[in-house]
């Protein structure tokens, strides 16, 4: 369970890092990766932040099934 919490972990990272990409893309009026609408960066993170969900929900429902 502890290498799918790290997963857990380095997905929301993703996430933040992606937001914080869309942010600075923003402020700065160019694409910093090959996307073309800021939205579509916080689409992606929306993405990466609902696995993160997804699986600290699994580690925490199979940690409370040990006891």
């Amino acid at each position: 369970m502890k290498t799918l919490n790290l997963i857990g972990w380095v997905s929301g990272g993703i996430g933040a890092l992606i937001i914080l990409l869309g942010l600075l893309s923003g402020i700065i009026g160019k694409g910093i990766l090959p996307i073309s609408h800021i939205v579509n960066y916080f689409q992606i993170a929306n993405s990466f932040f609902l696995i993160t969900i997804a699986l600290f929900i699994v580690v925490n429902r199979c940690e409370c099934n040990k006891k």
